[in-house]
């Protein structure tokens, strides 16, 4: 694995060194080279484009942010390598691509508080001491929340059992899924279609929203609800370069990424929107009697959390006392 991640990062380290985290023409001014671990044309990487545009156009002479492309710049799950290693200053990525850099990152899924709250009651801190200590990263903000996920199949079920079905994961829900008795296989988002289309798999977790992004509504039938966890998609940066910022940088993009977390409020009507979307498309929802619904996602949350503490037990009890409601 070491050995394909530079051969395919090799064409792209001129273009990153060349455009550089340098102090420019002007001597205060940083540009800053990030990355995104999703598609371009996905509602993730569209939410953030406005953002670096006002971050560019108020940080003139202070921060600049240049945005070199998503995973045909660097791959889906080399991003949080290429941030750890200094390749790239920042990265928009979520914790379940970048488990091969510190297993909690994908911990950040079960966070049951808003990340205002998690600002204020120690949560936050916490979660960047472990990225500063095992990722050599700086966790920066969280753009997405709200956006539970959800188990998307072409086999109907009556019950919470997967038993006879391949479905595709990423590390966010491998344990919640093999409790449910599936067969999971893991495949990066862009060959989703491909899989399903082939029937290579059956179905696959993702959250409520961003279906559309990638056609998978072409190939889905179903959708099972309640869903379950909160997608987790943030800005991390590598923590040498956060440190190499002079005060006025890092106090103009912390003002930049608060004024990015208080745009979260749109998430919640973007989970009403994909859902009436989803049923327009002819996705037929799934639905469990309340008992049943209660115990699937106590029973993710449950699971979730039993992972965290066998792959981190110092670390994923602090997280739970923090992360919980």
């Amino acid at each position: 694995m070491k050995t394909h991640y530079f051969k395919v990062l090799k064409p792209t380290v001129a273009l990153l060194v060349a455009a550089g985290f340098s102090a420019g023409a002007l001597a205060q001014e940083v540009t800053l080279r990030l990355v995104s671990a999703f598609a371009e044309n996905g509602i993730y990487v569209q939410r953030l484009q406005p953002w670096i545009t006002k971050v560019n156009a108020e940080g003139k002479g202070v921060l600049q942010i240049n945005f070199l492309g998503g995973p045909k710049a660097i791959p889906t799950f080399e991003a949080g390598n290429a941030v750890k290693t200094g390749v790239v200053d920042m990265a928009l990525n979520t914790g379940a691509f970048y488990t091969n850099v510190m297993p909690e990152a994908d911990f950040l899924k079960l966070t049951q508080i808003p990340v205002a709250e998690q600002r204020k009651n120690g949560a936050f801190d916490a979660i960047n001491k472990v990225w500063n200590e095992k990722g050599n990263m700086q966790y920066l903000a969280r753009m997405v929340e709200n956006q539970p996920f959800h188990i998307y199949t072409n086999k109907k079920v009556d019950k919470p059992d997967l038993t006879g079905q391949k479905i595709r994961i990423t590390p966010v829900y491998r344990d919640f899924f093999q409790a449910l008795n599936a067969n999971v296989i893991t495949t990066p988002p862009g060959e989703v279609y491909t899989a399903l289309e082939r029937g290579v798999v059956d179905g696959y977790g993702w959250p409520i929203g961003g279906i559309f992004d990638l056609n998978w509504h072409e190939k889905t039938k179903f959708r099972i609800d309640p869903g379950f966890y909160d997608a987790e998609v943030s800005l991390i940066m590598n923590l040498p370069a956060y440190k190499k910022l002079t005060d006025a940088q890092r106090n103009y993009l912390q003002k930049q990424l608060l004024a990015l977390e208080a745009e979260n409020t749109f998430w919640a009507k973007y989970t009403i929107d994909e859902t009436a979307r989803q049923e327009k498309a002819g996705i037929e929802t799934i639905k469990f009697d309340a008992a049943t619904s209660k115990a699937f996602r106590d029973k993710a949350y449950d699971v979730g959390w039993a992972g965290a503490i066998k792959q981190s037990p110092e670390i994923a009890p602090r997280f739970k006392a923090l992360f919980s409601k």
